[in-house]
């Protein structure tokens, strides 16, 4: 979340733009005058220059520069419907806003899909925050929100009774079954303390966070966690991103205005960072804080604490069996955690250039996700970056932790910059055996719009749709089609024809998707098949307002397959485990079993796999996160769910 170009009193608004704008005015002027006086010195050598024997002709031997014509790219026409009150979810985010401008009010809460029934199918779970404890207002205090899924996509409130009906300030949420009983877990990050519930069956949860040890310090702000197994024992590890070293009487100090008279929200970095925290799983209910021996702190040059986290992803990303860390930090460079396979990792951010942008500048990073999208062995980690800053797109090199951002070029980049990003997430939205790219955005100060015309505080969430192979550009964005303009020498009978068919478009496109591209102001983002047809469903977190659920209804005759993969020797949710579906066109689509992904969310575990016009798979074959792989040939049918479990030594 990076600093907001806010302004001391008497600086003229956005000044850095204009700026810019005087220097490029200056630049432009100069350039003009030097070409015409090259233009100048050329005439007269060309016309003074004596004539030069002509050479005897030669061919020349190169690489023949042919046109590259490039096939048109189709959108699909895809279709979400805003489902969030018919389907019964009521819930309203609360972020204790009363005037003060205190920065956790502006980051939002988490939202989590996993089926803590047992009955297949992904159950719901918003994180609250709530008032501050000197706000003397009355009212009920708010609470997290359980949501039951009765496997059609209608939702039903059973927070009541469950444990789960707690009042803190909470911001994320991970999910993940650390005592290996099939009962998933749920871990609360939050500002003052974090809160593990320990799922007992039949919709009731236990505060065993005392017990367990997992509570953190009662002064760090905790936001982003996942549950992951570092050091393949089998059980689930958990590490916690903390942001700032926050407190009230600092954030009040702090002269941030939009104007030069109206508060706005604090310049983070203003406050000192903080380290990361991670968790070792000893077993029997109990973990040790492991973070600074096993090389999870991270200072800077004074010593102090550096991360100010707020994402985190996990993934093998050099393939030596060990999962890897990727930290989004806010304002100071990203961190890469490679494992070193003895419980202890390195960081190479900087060595692994994901650090920082391409010019070697830290960005206000928040939500991230790793897949592989290119069908390929190729990784691809995502963030999403500040308004003015685009979203990266860091892309591996082979096996070696070596990254370039891509965004520029793939077209993440430039149609990302003017969005003020929180959640981002890989998925498949129409099933063609492609992973897209969404985004969650919405800013921090409801009246940015005063200083930056460009900005607004709610904006439309961000679909782009992945090409494939063999275009210009691997993305290009689901967006409304815009108003053509006349061109020169077009007839009004011409242009009146074009003008038809464009309002046409628009008409069709706001039909299907004007409530999916509805501004909010989004943070957290997570994906399910809630209603189980086989594709997959979106869930936004609001800050300060409801969420969104977004029912995926799009009908373009893809087939599908929908695996979930059970550990046995491995952690029971098999999480780190990756599951290769092998297509007859040799097309192998590859996704990882990570729930932890997105902005302090957390995503369902069952993989969906979009395979487009395929109409039989000829393999599954999932590799556990010991390393043992286990192929599936028999009895795989498309449009159907399959089940695979680790077998036993």
């Amino acid at each position: 979340m990076s600093d907001i170009k806010t302004h001391e009193p008497d600086a003229p608004l956005e000044e850095e733009e204009l700026r810019d704008d005087t220097v490029i005015t200056k630049a432009l002027f100069w350039s003009l005058i030097v070409i015409c006086s090259l233009g100048a010195v050329g005439l007269v050598v060309y016309f003074t220059w004596p004539e030069a024997a002509v050479p005897d002709e030669r061919e020349t031997i190169t690489g023949r520069a042919e046109k590259r014509e490039q096939p048109p790219v189709t959108v699909p026409k895809l279709r979400f419907t805003d489902v969030t009150k018919s389907a019964g979810v009521t819930f309203v985010h609360e972020n204790g806003a009363a005037g003060e401008k205190l920065l956790p009010e502006t980051m939002g809460g988490g939202v989590a899909f996993f089926d803590y029934d047992g009955d297949g199918d992904p159950d719901l779970l918003l994180v609250n925050s709530k008032r501050w404890d000197h706000d003397r207002r009355e009212g009920k205090p708010a609470t997290l929100a359980l949501y039951q899924n009765d496997g059609k996509g209608n939702f039903k409130d059973v927070t009541a009774g469950s444990g789960l009906d707690v009042s803190l300030y909470g911001m994320g949420v991970a999910v993940g079954d650390f005592d290996n009983d099939g009962r998933p877990d749920v871990y609360i990050t939050a500002l003052g303390g974090c809160r593990l519930f320990r799922n007992l069956g039949n919709g009731k949860f236990q505060d065993v966070t005392a017990q367990a040890g997992v509570a953190g310090r009662m002064n760090d702000w905790a936001t982003s966690a996942g549950f992951f197994d570092y050091d393949n024992d089998g059980r689930l590890d958990l590490f916690v991103c903390n942001y700032l070293q926050w407190d009230r009487e600092l954030d009040l100090r702090q002269p941030a205005t939009l104007d030069g008279m109206t508060r706005a929200y604090g310049d983070p970095k203003k406050f000192a960072g903080s380290f990361c925290t991670l968790y070792h799983n000893d077993g029997g209910g109990r973990f040790s804080d492991v973070s600074e021996k096993a090389g999870i702190y991270i200072r800077d040059r004074k010593g102090k604490p550096l991360a100010k986290a707020l994402g985190v992803c996990f993934a093998d990303l050099d393939r030596d069996g060990w999962i890897d860390v990727v930290v989004a930090n806010d304002t100071v460079q990203n961190f890469l955690f490679r494992n070193r396979r003895d419980g202890t990792f390195q960081e190479l951010g900087e060595q692994a250039s994901v650090a920082f942008d391409p010019q070697g500048n830290a960005r206000g990073a928040m939500g991230i996700d790793i897949a592989r999208f290119r069908n390929s062995d190729e990784f691809g980690i995502a963030i999403g970056n500040f308004s003015n800053e685009m979203s990266a797109m860091y892309v591996s090199n082979g096996n070696r932790l070596l990254f370039t951002d891509d965004a520029v070029s793939n077209g993440v980049g430039p149609v990302t910059r003017q969005q003020l990003t929180f959640g981002v997430l890989f998925f498949d939205a129409d099933n063609d055996g492609r992973l897209d790219l969404f985004s969650a955005n919405g800013h921090l100060e409801r009246d940015i719009t005063k200083v930056q015309s460009r900005q607004s505080y709610e904006q439309p969430p961000q679909l782009l749709w992945n090409v494939g192979p063999g275009f210009a550009t691997e993305f290009v964005p689901i967006a409304e089609p815009e108003r053509p303009l006349r061109n020169v020498g077009e007839s009004g009978d011409a242009y009146a024809k074009r003008l038809k068919a464009w309002e046409a478009n628009r008409d069709d496109f706001r039909k299907r998707l004007g409530e999916f591209v509805k501004p909010m102001v989004g943070r957290g983002a997570a994906f399910a098949d809630v209603d189980g047809d086989g594709d997959l469903d979106l869930m936004i977190a609001g800050n300060g307002q409801p969420p969104r659920l977004l029912r995926n209804d799009t009908d373009l005759g893809h087939n599908w397959l929908r695996v979930k993969v059970v550990g046995t020797n491995s952690n029971r949710d098999a999480i780190g485990a990756w599951v290769e579906v092998y297509l007859p066109n040799r097309t192998v689509l590859r996704q990882q079993v990570m729930p932890t992904r997105s902005y302090i969310s957390q995503v369902e575990l069952p993989l969906t796999f979009g395979l487009g016009k395929a109409d039989r798979v000829q393999k599954v074959r999932v590799t556990w996160p010991n390393g043992r792989a286990l192929e599936v040939t028999e009895n795989i049918r498309v449009n159907s769910r399959m089940t695979v479990t680790e077998p036993a030594k």
